[in-house]
C-alpha cells in the first residue's frame, strides 16, 4: 500500500503505483479543484504542493502533480486546494488577493496560481516581489495578461514581510491564515506513518533490468504517459543517500536525485556559484526545477539539456552504480547484486556486493541519445572539483520564451588560476554548448586552445574559430544552421562580457 496524508487524510491505496498524483486526487477521490490541462508540467493548472520532513521540520515545495507518479506520494503530504480552504467558507490571504486584484476570468488556470502562490509564503524563499512573482513562472493564464495576477503576487509579498519571521515557513503561514490550522500537526502524523512506501513484493523483487526507474518523471510522463500509468516504477527521488550536497574538502559531491530547487537552496553550492538564482531561473520553471533531478536530466542524453551542459562546463565526473543499494521507498536497505566484475570497481558491503565506476560526464555520450552507460545500472552521483579562490563560472541560454522552454542554444563557461600569470590568463579552461550537436558537447579544442592564453579580442576571435569546427549544428524549428552558429558565437562572448566586462565583439 502507498500511504500518505492528503489534505487532512491519512491514505492508503493500492492504486498503480506509476499512476499520477493528478488522476488519483480527481478520479479517486472526486477532489476536482486540481484541473488537467496540458500533461505535460507545462500550464501549471493542476499544481498542487508536497510536503516532506527534512530535519524533523516540514517543507512545501510547488509541483505539477500530472508528472508525479503516486508512487512519490508515499510519506508525503499533498495538498489541493481544497486542503487550503478555510472551513468557514472564507477565502485565504492569497484567494483574496487574487480576487481584489481581478487575477482571474475564466477561471481555469486560477487554482494552480493560488497553489504556487501558496507554495511561495510557506517555502523560505525571501519575501520580495521578484520572488512572489518567479514562483508563478510555471502557470499559464490565457485570458488575464498577467499584470492582474503579478499584482496579486507581488501583495501577497507585501503581506508576507510585513510580519516577524518573513522567511516563510509553516508556523508562519497559520498565524496569517494562508493554511488552515492543521497543517501544524503534519510532521507528527507523518512520523506515524508506519508504511508509507511502494510494497517490496511488488517492485524491488523484480531484476532492475526489468523495473522502471523513476525520478521526478517530468520527461519520462510527457513521453510516455499511457505506459508509466499502468507501470510499478521504483522511485528514486526521495532518497537520502541520492540527494544529499557535500563539500568533502577537495570536491563537490552531488547526489544524483539532487534536484534543481535542491541546488538552489544548497548553502555548499551557493557558495561556489555567486550568479546562481540568476543562472538557474533560467530552467523551465519553479514547479519544474522541485521535481527535475540531475541524473534524468543527464540520461535524457538531450542535445540542450541544461544542467547537463551545466556540468560538462565543470569537468564533472558521474559514478555509476549497478544495483544500487536503496529499499524501494525507503532510503535503507539494498534490492540485490549482480556479479559483473568486468564493468565495474566491486565495493563489498554488508548486503553483498556493489559494483560502481567513475566516468566523466562527458564520456557518458557517444551519440544521439546513445549512452555509456549499462542497462541496469543508476547514476549514484556527481562529483566535480571544488574551485579555488578564483574561478569564475557562467551559463548562458537562448530560448523562445523565458520559462518552461527548452533552448535554442545554451552554454557555459568555467575557468580556474591558481598562480595568475597574467591580467585574464586561466590554467584551466572548460567550455560546454547545447543545441549544436547531437549530443550535449564539451567543447575539446576550444577549452584547450584558451588553457594559458591572454584573453582577449584577438585570443576570442581564434578561439570562435576552433569552436565552430567542433559544432555540428542542423537547422530545425529552433533555428537554421547559420543562426545557431551565429547564436553560439554570440552566446560565447556573453560569458566575457559577464565575467569581465568586455564589449562584444
Amino acid at each position: 500500500m502507498i500511504s500518505f496524508i492528503l489534505n487532512n487524510d491519512e491514505i492508503s491505496t493500492d492504486q498503480p503505483p506509476g499512476s499520477t498524483v493528478l488522476d488519483f486526487v480527481r478520479y479517486h477521490k472526486d477532489l476536482k479543484g486540481t484541473k488537467i490541462g496540458c500533461r505535460e508540467g507545462d500550464c501549471g493548472a493542476c499544481t498542487v504542493l508536497v510536503g516532506e520532513l527534512v530535519e524533523k521540520k516540514m517543507r512545501y515545495r510547488s509541483v505539477t502533480s500530472c508528472l508525479m507518479p503516486l508512487a512519490n506520494a508515499a510519506g508525503k503530504h499533498i495538498v489541493t486546494i481544497e486542503g487550503i480552504n478555510p472551513e468557514n467558507g472564507s477565502l485565504t490571504p492569497v484567494q483574496q488577493a487574487v480576487v481584489d486584484e481581478s487575477g482571474t476570468q475564466c477561471g481555469f488556470c486560477t487554482v494552480g496560481f493560488v497553489m504556487s502562490l501558496t507554495g511561495f509564503c510557506i517555502d523560505g524563499s525571501a519575501k520580495t516581489r521578484e520572488m512572489a512573482v518567479s514562483a508563478i513562472d510555471g502557470n499559464i493564464c490565457r485570458c488575464t495578461g498577467y499584470k492582474s495576477i503579478e499584482r496579486a503576487a507581488c501583495r501577497i509579498s507585501g503581506l508576507m514581510s510585513e510580519v516577524p519571521a518573513s522567511a516563510g515557513g509553516t508556523n508562519h503561514t497559520i498565524a496569517n491564515a494562508v493554511v488552515p490550522i492543521y497543517f501544524d500537526d503534519i510532521a507528527s502524523r507523518l512520523n506515524g506513518l508506519l508504511s508509507a512506501r511502494v510494497p517490496e513484493d511488488r517492485a524491488s523483487s523484480r531484476p532492475l533490468t526489468q523495473a522502471v526507474l523513476t525520478g521526478g518523471g517530468t520527461d519520462l510522463y510527457v513521453q510516455r504517459h499511457d505506459q508509466m500509468a499502468e507501470s510499478e516504477p521504483t522511485p528514486l527521488l526521495y532518497h537520502d543517500e541520492l540527494r544529499s550536497i557535500r563539500d568533502t574538502g577537495e570536491y563537490i559531491e552531488i547526489g544524483a536525485s539532487a534536484t534543481v530547487t535542491d541546488l538552489l537552496e544548497s548553502s555548499v553550492v551557493q557558495s561556489t556559484f555567486p550568479d546562481l538564482y540568476k543562472h538557474l531561473k533560467l530552467v523551465s520553471s519553479t514547479p519544474i526545477r522541485n521535481m527535475a533531478t540531475l541524473a534524468g536530466n543527464f540520461v535524457n542524453a538531450s542535445p540542450i539539456g541544461d544542467m547537463t551542459v551545466w556540468f560538462l562546463a565543470l569537468d564533472a565526473e558521474i559514478t555509476l552504480l549497478n544495483s544500487p543499494p536503496y529499499t524501494v521507498g525507503g532510503p535503507t536497505g539494498n534490492t540485490g547484486t549482480h556479479s559483473l566484475p568486468e564493468r565495474g570497481v566491486a565495493a563489498a558491503s554488508a548486503d553483498g556486493v556493489v559494483l560502481s565506476r567513475a566516468i566523466k560526464l562527458r564520456d557518458l555520450y557517444q551519440g544521439y541519445k546513445q549512452l555509456a552507460k549499462w542497462p541496469d545500472e543508476i547514476i549514484a552521483k556527481i562529483t566535480f572539483k571544488k574551485p579555488t579562490t578564483d574561478f569564475r563560472f557562467n551559463f548562458e541560454k537562448v530560448c523562445k520564451r523565458t520559462y518552461l522552454d527548452i533552448a535554442s542554444v545554451n552554454t557555459a563557461i568555467s575557468l580556474e588560476r591558481r598562480q595568475p600569470a597574467g591580467k585574464f590568463s586561466f590554467e584551466t579552461v572548460h567550455i560546454s554548448a547545447g543545441g549544436v550537436a547531437p549530443i550535449p558537447l564539451y567543447l575539446k579544442q576550444t577549452s584547450e586552445f584558451l588553457r594559458n592564453k591572454e584573453i582577449n579580442d584577438e585570443t576570442l576571435e581564434q578561439a570562435n574559430e576552433i569552436m565552430q569546427s567542433e559544432i555540428s549544428p542542423i537547422s530545425d524549428v529552433r533555428g537554421t544552421e547559420q543562426y545557431k552558429r551565429l547564436l553560439l558565437r554570440q552566446l560565447f562572448h556573453a560569458h566575457f562580457v559577464e565575467l569581465f566586462g568586455f564589449e562584444t565583439l
